[in-house]
């Protein structure tokens, strides 16, 4: 017997789930453990997406290893910090540049096809949840729902979100209300 495909909710790390440090307008991951917060509300919204059924799964983009200002031992030691206190289900993790033109860098959808081949996701019962422009253009490449958490750098221009969000609680009220048995005032709710 074949195991059902299970919807999953894909998050950004760096913005979504911890603080981006904005410098020039520019946001970037923390650096080391020491820079790691997670951001407020983030533990309580994820169990309530988990209790909802969906498998959590942070998808994300570290170029600061392909340009070589930062050790991919680093990255893995920021990402085990999110395994250990997050019930996420994995990490991925895409260590290129743009320059390298690989099919896992977002706004490319590889990371999220990956997750779902090895966790046997249904994409299209899936959302991502980004704060910029190129993961949601990964959730649609990826057959997802996508939700921005707006921030100043989000680049909502070149971008069409399904539902836009201050942070990742409203994310998860929209999803668990969207998918909610019988509930579908949401979608009546203009972005």
């Amino acid at each position: 017997m074949t195991t059902p495909l299970r919807a999953a909710v894909f998050l950004d790390r760096d913005g979504v789930l911890n603080e981006a440090l904005v410098r020039d307008g520019v946001p970037r991951p923390p650096a080391h453990l020491g820079e790691f917060k997670l951001l407020a509300g983030v533990p309580a919204a994820l169990a309530r997406l988990a209790g909802a059924g969906f498998a959590l799964v942070v998808v994300t983009n570290q170029p600061d290893v392909a340009r070589g200002t930062q050790t991919r031992e680093r990255v893995e030691g920021l990402n085990e910090r999110v395994r250990a206190t997050l019930p996420v289900l994995d990490v991925l993790t895409c260590f290129h540049d743009d320059a390298d033109d690989c099919n896992c860098r977002k706004p490319r959808p590889g990371l999220l096809l990956e997750a779902a081949r090895r966790w046997r996701l249904d994409l299209e019962r899936s959302f991502m949840v980004g704060d910029r422009w190129s993961d949601i253009v990964a959730g649609r490449a990826a057959g997802c729902r996508t939700v921005l958490v707006e921030m100043p750098y989000s680049d909502r221009g070149r971008c069409s979100p399904d539902w836009c969000v201050a942070d990742l609680t409203e994310a998860a009220d929209w999803i668990v209300g969207l998918t909610a048995p019988g509930n579908n005032a949401l979608l009546k709710r203009p972005l």
